[in-house]
């Protein structure tokens, strides 16, 4: 069994009277790429804003490469290595596609040079090498997705958290999408969580897959196992995505 990567203890957080995250533990091994799904209002988007240092945990503890990063801003997690997506996008609208991943670059890489070709590396494996002169804006919602990810990897995190990448694209995009995270943990090593209501993908993509339901740990196993779960099958796949 792989090391965890990412260790999730007793993770709770309240907005209010709303316990939106509650006593949640499990963990992401190193080099996996695991789901994390669940209904709307499941606390996926709650977890993944904790872990990512946007919410502040109520109670419970966060370990990431055997370091405590409860409760640590943004910006330390993400020089840790820990990135992330959202799911409205990220994109600097007015920018060049260039000028967008640039920005990734810029907490790990000091020299002009550097960021260039990391650039230009980011864009190729993205899909988005003829197009690093176009305003993003203008880009069709496939490669604003494409692009999203490319700012997050440009920093070529350890673990890469990716918010719904998927919604909005057909199936050919769908299938460049999930190639291009297989290429990211083959050829880099990059460990992923993914947040997405795309079973199919998710089932295709995932070694693991967590569970969530009203904030809580409903299930956790491998797609099959998943698939197979009698209470998953219930509470969010339904009987037509487990056969």
């Amino acid at each position: 069994m792989t090391a965890a990567l990412l260790t999730v203890e007793g993770l709770t957080r309240r907005f209010g009277g709303l316990l939106a995250v509650n006593n949640l533990n499990f963990e992401v091994r190193a080099g996996e790429v695991l789901g994390l799904i669940g209904p709307n209002g499941a606390g996926k988007s709650t977890t993944f804003n904790v872990i990512s240092g946007y919410y502040r945990p109520t109670s419970g503890r966060l370990t990431f490469r055997g370091q405590d990063i409860t409760g640590m801003s943004t910006t330390s997690v993400s020089r840790l290595g820990l990135v992330r997506t959202f799911q409205h996008g990220s994109l600097l609208r007015d920018m060049t596609v260039h000028d967008n991943i640039l920005v990734g670059t810029m907490h790990g890489l000091r020299h002009h040079r550097d960021r260039e070709q990391r650039v230009r590396e980011t864009a190729e494996l993205l899909g988005l090498a003829g197009m690093l002169d176009v305003t993003a804006g203008t880009l069709p919602h496939g490669y604003q997705r494409m692009l999203s990810i490319a700012i997050a990897f440009a920093a070529r995190p350890v673990l890469l958290c990716l918010d719904e990448p998927l919604t909005g694209l057909n199936g050919t995009e769908v299938a460049a999408a999930l190639a291009v995270m297989r290429r990211i943990r083959e050829t880099f090593g990059t460990t992923v969580l993914l947040v997405d209501h795309n079973m199919r993908a998710v089932m295709r993509i995932c070694d693991r897959i967590v569970v969530l339901n009203y904030g809580q740990l409903l299930a956790e196993g491998t797609p099959l196992e998943i698939r197979g779960n009698e209470a998953v099958i219930k509470a969010y796949l339904g009987e037509d995505a487990a056969a």
